[in-house]
């Protein structure tokens, strides 16, 4: 089952680091403003429970003897009235009871917080009872408390007078107000000074990673003596180290390569020129031949019109191997001239006696002209146009036209070679410009020497362009091939 929509924090690794030590910090700063508050507000509420309590337990001992036993509503009246101004500002309540006899401190007073559980844990116990109590904004202290008169033996006290006192706490109250507003307060610079830790953090690990990913990006760009510097002993260092092992290995994998493919390129450049003398001679030898095959014996003639084809062929892949040693060395060069490129289309086609296989779709003269190596086009044309006739069927077409620019100095030629066989099958396509690349891996021998199509796509590319193969929705198989004919720095004689 496929998982729900993953949310991802935007801004990269800095942001991601900030976010989590203010998180962090948030977090602690909550935690720990809480935890203090709750303390701080539990020592200031209890310090003024217990100064109430004592000082009315103290008072109430030191007033007790003097009440008469039974008290009369006199007698409470005076004991409320005294234990109330016991406060100077005048704000405690005081309500004394003894039996249906009770008096307060302030006359009508109802007593609206005393509760029936508190009344009657007061009349059911000897400890002094209190709970807080809110009335509106204020909180308010009621304490209980039973006063123990002395029977005549002094051994078993008898109780009957109850006194309830009530306190409001706004001076803790505003202590507590107080307290909260400074947890709040420290928590703005404790965030703050969590991003500051942030950035530095980040900082500190950014730079290491940022520092690897230009050497990735060098090392993509082919300058593998890219190296980290490697400070410290932590696993940024651990991985800086393992990106130079790394690069060291893969550095000299690459030069073993390159001087691998650097051996095999100069060896065949190498066997190629060797073969050009002894070639040069048999093919003078063959031809000579070839003039007095018609007065040998029959097998003798069959034998020496075999021995001048493979010569022919042999000496073409030569020179085909020798000019793809030339684009591998980076040695081959344009000769640029300004010509009409459908003339110089006639003149291959008619060189090599194709005009009459070959359909010509071609514009008037001097309508497509433009700078290019016509040496190398008429090796693209003909190279093309052969392997239509071989591999194709006929008609073979070939037609001229120009591509529209879509910056007015540049200007594109498009010459499309399309021949009418079952064209190329699919999985063969992406390799027809390799080198030596046979679809029928049968066929270990052709007419050809294997290097034709790859010598097109190279002169193509030095010029600029481009070539690609495909085939046509009718049939047959499709080379289209774009050359820049006019550009703002056209290409300077000598290019490669």
């Amino acid at each position: 089952m496929r998982g729900g929509p993953r949310f991802r924090l935007r801004g990269g690794l800095r942001a991601r680091l900030v976010v989590a030590f203010g998180l962090v910090a948030t977090v602690a700063a909550a935690t720990t403003g809480a935890l203090t508050f709750r303390e701080a507000r539990t020592g200031v509420l209890q310090q003024s429970q217990d100064a109430v309590i004592r000082q009315l337990r103290n008072h109430l001992n030191e007033r007790a003897p003097d009440i008469g036993y039974p008290p009369d509503q006199s007698g409470l009246q005076d004991l409320a009235t005294e234990v109330a101004a016991t406060e100077a500002a005048g704000s405690r309540r005081v309500l004394v009871t003894y039996g249906e006899l009770s008096a307060t401190s302030v006359p009508g007073d109802a007593f609206p917080e005393l509760t029936p559980d508190l009344r009657e844990a007061v009349a059911s116990s000897r400890a002094t009872v209190f709970q807080r109590v809110r009335d509106g904004e204020r909180t308010l202290l009621v304490v209980g408390m039973s006063v123990t008169f002395g029977g005549p033996d002094r051994a078993r006290p008898a109780s009957g007078v109850r006194v309830f006192l009530v306190v409001p706490q706004t001076a803790e109250q505003a202590y507590v107000d107080a307290l909260v507003t400074a947890v709040e307060r420290a928590m703005i610079p404790a965030l703050l000074l969590a991003v500051v830790l942030a950035l530095f953090a980040a900082r500190g690990v950014l730079l290491p990673v940022r520092a690897l990913r230009q050497a990735t990006r060098r090392i993509a760009e082919g300058r593998l003596d890219t190296r980290l510097a490697v400070n410290g002993s932590d696993e940024l260092a651990d991985l800086s180290h393992t990106f130079n092992e790394t690069a060291a290995a893969l550095e000299a994998s690459v030069a073993e390569l390159r001087d691998m493919e650097a051996r095999a390129r100069r060896f065949a450049a190498d066997v190629s020129h060797e073969l050009r003398t002894p070639l040069a001679a048999m093919s003078a030898v063959t031809d000579v031949l070839d003039e007095d095959a018609a007065r040998l014996a029959p097998d003798t003639a069959t034998a020496v019109r075999l021995i001048s084809e493979e010569t022919a062929k042999l000496a073409r892949l030569v020179d085909d191997l020798m000019e793809i040693s030339r684009f591998d060395a980076g040695a081959a060069v344009l000769h640029l001239d300004e010509i009409d490129l459908a003339e110089s289309i006639r003149r291959t086609l008619a060189s090599r006696g194709w005009s009459a296989a070959v359909q010509t779709h071609l514009p008037p003269p001097d309508q497509v002209r433009g700078r290019v190596d016509p040496r190398r086009l008429d090796v693209v044309v003909a190279n093309l146009v052969g392997n239509a006739l071989k591999h194709g069927e006929r008609p073979v077409s070939v037609r001229l036209s120009r591509a529209p620019a879509e910056v007015a100095v540049i200007e594109e030629a498009v010459i499309e070679v399309r021949d009418s066989g079952p064209g190329i099958p699919d999985d063969v396509l992406p390799y027809v410009f390799e080198r030596f690349y046979k679809s029928d891996t049968a066929r270990t021998r052709s007419e050809g020497s294997g290097l034709g199509l790859s010598i097109t796509a190279e002169n193509v590319r030095i010029h600029g362009g481009t070539v690609r193969a495909a085939n046509h929705p009718t049939g047959g198989a499709v080379f289209t091939v774009q050359l820049l004919l006019r550009r703002d720095e056209s290409p300077e004689e000598g290019r490669s």
